[in-house]
């Protein structure tokens, strides 16, 4: 595994003097969004920070490559989706199943609140906490339309996958083959974060990572 900012775009392996491509899947977070308890959270659009940060996001220098963007169908994640692919001159594709746990029986919670929810989510994964979807069906969801979303990209170069914090460190423990545990979550409080893995092995190539650093 590659860790912290050290990360090889893509991977390729010799065979008779041919160089075989293997393609790296991204998997992104949102960045920092506008918070607004009168809003579902499922609209919340980006910040005005969120959006310079996915902005300089852009110019990475492994963007390169992608020649597949799947996005959840929130709109945080949208926002972030449509900036990419217009930037690389294709188009989105949105899968519902890549979105965040479900919350909605709760709605907007105070940071506080929400954040000692979260931590029984994750650590009684096999629990509705406060009618939470259960991590482990959250697992089982994302792992599906991840593996769904690469048997419909295009097979010649990387893919961007834009979703959300949750869902992304269930799939992290899925890969790591570890048990579910917030320890995994991604760093900082506001997202843009990004960890990429092989394609076809499923491998990790690197942690969470910042997404304009």
């Amino acid at each position: 595994m590659i860790s912290g900012h050290c990360f090889i775009a893509r991977r390729t392996t010799q065979r008779s003097c041919r160089t075989k491509i293997m393609p790296v899947v991204h998997f992104i977070t949102h960045p920092e969004v506008v918070i607004d308890p009168e809003v579902p959270v499922q609209d919340w659009p980006l910040s005005p920070i969120g959006l310079q940060r996915a902005g300089a996001f852009l110019h990475r220098p492994w963007l390169r490559t992608v020649r597949a963007v799947f996005s959840s169908a929130e709109r945080k994640a949208t926002d972030m989706a449509h900036m990419l692919a217009d930037h690389l001159g294709i188009a989105p594709v949105i899968i519902d199943a890549l979105g965040e746990n479900d919350r909605s029986a709760t709605g907007y919670l105070p940071k506080a609140e929400f954040e000692s929810v979260a931590d029984a989510f994750f650590a009684r994964p096999q629990e509705s906490v406060r009618g939470w979807e259960r991590a482990i069906d959250a697992q089982h969801r994302i792992v599906t339309a991840v593996d769904h979303a690469l048997s419909i990209a295009a097979v010649d170069g990387d893919v961007a996958i834009i979703s959300h914090g949750g869902v992304g460190t269930l799939l992290l423990c899925h890969l790591k083959r570890t048990a579910i545990s917030r320890a995994d979550d991604q760093p900082g409080d506001g997202g843009g974060n990004v960890y990429s893995f092989d394609a076809a092995t499923r491998t990790l190539l690197s942690g969470w990572r910042k997404i304009d650093v």
